[in-house]
Formats: C-alpha cells, sequence, structure tokens
C-alpha cells in the first residue's frame, strides 16, 4: 500500500483500530475539498493495531472532541512536509455540541436552541452528565 506523504496538512495517529471512520464522520471530514486518507488497522508497536487518519489540506479538527472519541490519539501537524507540531488531546472537562441529552425532561428537549453541554463527572469511567439536567450520557 503506497499512501503519499502530507505537504500542508495533519495526521491523527494512534486511533484505537476501528474508531478511524467514526472520527471521519464526527469531524465531517468528507466536506473537506482536498486529499483524506484512512489506514485502518495498520501494525503498531504500542497499540497492535491502529487507525490513522492523514488530511492533505487546511483542516480544523476539535481537540475536544478527539479527547473524547479516544484520548490516546496524536495530532502530528505538518507544514512545507515537517512536522512542526505534535498534540496530544486530553478528556475535556466540558463537552459542547457532541453530545445529545437522552433525558424526553431536559430543557434541551424544549429549547433547542440550547447547547448541549456535558461535563465530566468520572474521569476514571468517563462519565459525562447533562449541564441542565444532571442525566449521565451514553
Amino acid at each position: 500500500m503506497n499512501i503519499d506523504s502530507i505537504k500542508n496538512g495533519i495526521v491523527i495517529d494512534h486511533i484505537t483500530a476501528g474508531k478511524g471512520m467514526e472520527l471521519y464522520r464526527l469531524l465531517d471530514l468528507e466536506s473537506l475539498d482536498c486529499p483524506v486518507a484512512i489506514i485502518k488497522n495498520a501494525q503498531s508497536g504500542k497499540l497492535g493495531k491502529k487507525d490513522i487518519i492523514k488530511v492533505d489540506g487546511e483542516a480544523n479538527v476539535s481537540l475536544d472532541l478527539l479527547g473524547y472519541v479516544d484520548p490516546g490519539i496524536t495530532i502530528n501537524v505538518i507544514k512545507d512536509s515537517e512536522l512542526v507540531e505534535k498534540k496530544q488531546p486530553v478528556l475535556p472537562e466540558r463537552l459542547t455540541g457532541v453530545l445529545k441529552c437522552r433525558n424526553p425532561r431536559c430543557i434541551t428537549t424544549t429549547e433547542q436552541e440550547l447547547p448541549q453541554i456535558f461535563r465530566l463527572t468520572d474521569r476514571e469511567n468517563r462519565v459525562y452528565r447533562c449541564l441542565y439536567c444532571e442525566a449521565k450520557s451514553e
């Protein structure tokens, strides 16, 4: 398999095997007008298998979203074919617009213009609760 190197863009590396397509959809990468490569089940000395996403172009990715989906991810920023920055997302304290409250009595059900905001209540078990009604996320 031959995947060209990136000239200007990002490489999202160390994605848990099988989560690459989920991230592709959540980050809305299909709407980009630049080359995007998804490599599934690549060999990894650290993880055994991993997924990789390469974007050769301008892409704004949410570190909060990446940290929520898979906090072990590494984001490599490439400029002029050189690695210029490595970012390591962390599990965010707050998530806005990522999760939806499943409580039918929550104010976000009737007031749909309100942002869906969740806060981290248990870091070890990755539990988030709705800011408005305290309902636990799925």
